[in-house]
């Protein structure tokens, strides 16, 4: 794709990267199969191939409307495309440098921009979140069937590791509504791999990974979020005595920010080099367990001796698109659960997204039901015992839509190996 930037951008970082990437698309069109919004709308501008023409018109010093902003805006980011396109193209870095430039240029309602400005307040904040969510739990008898499937009860008391002393260590990050939501997942996968001989810790310090703030266009808002993360992490990574092997997350859109907090602040001199050796130790959960089967293979076939028989459980795999398509970590999961002695049910389309998407549940309402409900359908078109997952947010959306459990995949294991 040819490209004349404007005089104001063309020589800036931003410019010279999204130059670089649009001249690496060359308008063939598989992304069009497999974008969700196009499948839906059937709108090219609602395709990745359209949305690269806005932005490269924009860059071009070409009129930014509020048309522009809405095809922006109905974006996913599920980078599906990026798994499909054969040039590479990096569109998800491009659609940041748009959507940065569109925010600036465009002005939101007042009612689009205090809703924004709220989501960016409330969900970072682990304490206001999670009393909010202790008055919910109160008042969900009184909520509809389903608003009441997100709100789950009261967790039960952790149980505790074993209490052994452990020669390896790893970081978790606890995350911002997770802790609140779900606080299973990471106690799950703590005595997980206390059971595989490695110690997990977390760093108080530590909030939100920056990518809610980021994708919500207040760029500079989560690059301080991820230094504040780097910050909290780092005196664990350079200690003398055992620095952790890993920083453990176990919510994909989470993780795939994570691991890209070495591109995010390349061009921050104070913690440019801090950043890539962040991302360089970032680990979903689904890698660590892969790394150890070595040792976990064992333990499971121990448990499978002393359980007694019963027919295995059919599970459906929703496989997160920050998992598959951020991470490239597609087929990581589903070997576990099949080696914990369960099985695995065909799932229509597993490459398109559930509509969850971060925040994209709350700003585009109908678009992200549309979805879920196409991906529920898919997923259960084999009638499951219950729907896993690898992400908090895939989570909470599928939850709001079906009467059958969706859990994280790392709880089911947990219970395995603990009979």
């Amino acid at each position: 794709m040819q490209t004349r930037l404007t005089d104001l951008i063309k020589d800036t970082p931003e410019g010279k990267e999204a130059d670089a990437i649009l001249r690496s698309c060359v308008h063939c069109g598989f992304c069009l199969a497999t974008c969700p919004t196009y499948q839906l709308l059937g709108n090219e501008l609602d395709s990745p191939r359209g949305r690269i023409y806005l932005i490269k018109q924009m860059l071009e010093g070409q009129e930014v409307t509020e048309k522009t902003q809405l095809h922006l805006d109905r974006c996913l980011t599920c980078r599906a495309c990026e798994t499909t396109c054969p040039s590479g193209v990096q569109y998800g870095h491009l659609l940041d440098i748009g959507r940065g430039m569109v925010e600036q240029q465009i002005q939101r309602t007042p009612y689009a921009t205090f809703k924004r400005y709220a989501l960016r307040k409330l969900l970072p904040n682990r304490t206001l979140f999670s009393t909010l969510m202790g008055v919910a739990r109160m008042g969900r008898p009184l909520f509809p069937a389903r608003l009441k499937r997100t709100i789950f009860p009261k967790p039960a008391t952790a149980r505790n590791p074993s209490g052994k002393t452990h020669m390896r260590s790893m970081l978790i990050l606890a995350g911002c509504v997770q802790p609140a939501l779900t606080p299973n997942t990471n106690h799950a996968t703590t005595r997980v791999l206390d059971r595989l001989g490695i110690a997990v810790m977390t760093a108080e310090q530590a909030g939100c990974c920056g990518a809610l703030a980021y994708h919500l266009n207040a760029q500079e808002e989560g690059l301080n979020a991820m230094r504040r993360n780097i910050d909290a992490w780092w005196p664990f990574v350079t200690r003398s005595e055992n620095p952790v092997e890993a920083i453990i997350v176990t919510a994909s859109g989470c993780g795939v920010t994570v691991k890209d907090y070495g591109y995010l602040l390349q061009h921050d001199p104070d913690y440019a080099e801090k950043a890539a050796k962040i991302s360089s130790l970032t680990r979903d959960i689904s890698e660590i367990i892969t790394a150890e089967a070595s040792k976990l293979i064992p333990l499971l076939e121990a448990e499978k001796a002393a359980s007694k028989s019963s027919p295995p459980r059919n599970l459906a795999f929703h496989a997160p698109c920050t998992l598959q398509h951020g991470m490239k970590l597609k087929g990581k999961v589903e070997p576990v659960l099949q080696a914990a002695g369960f099985n695995l049910t065909k799932v229509a389309d597993p490459h398109l997204c559930c509509g969850s998407a971060g925040t994209y549940s709350i700003l585009q309402p109908k678009l992200s039901r549309q979805l879920r409900d196409n991906k529920i359908a898919a997923l259960t078109m084999e009638n499951p015992d219950l729907v896993v997952t690898a992400n908090i947010g895939c989570q909470m959306h599928l939850q709001g839509g079906t009467s059958l459990p969706v859990r994280h995949w790392i709880e089911l294991l947990d219970e395995t190996l603990t009979g």
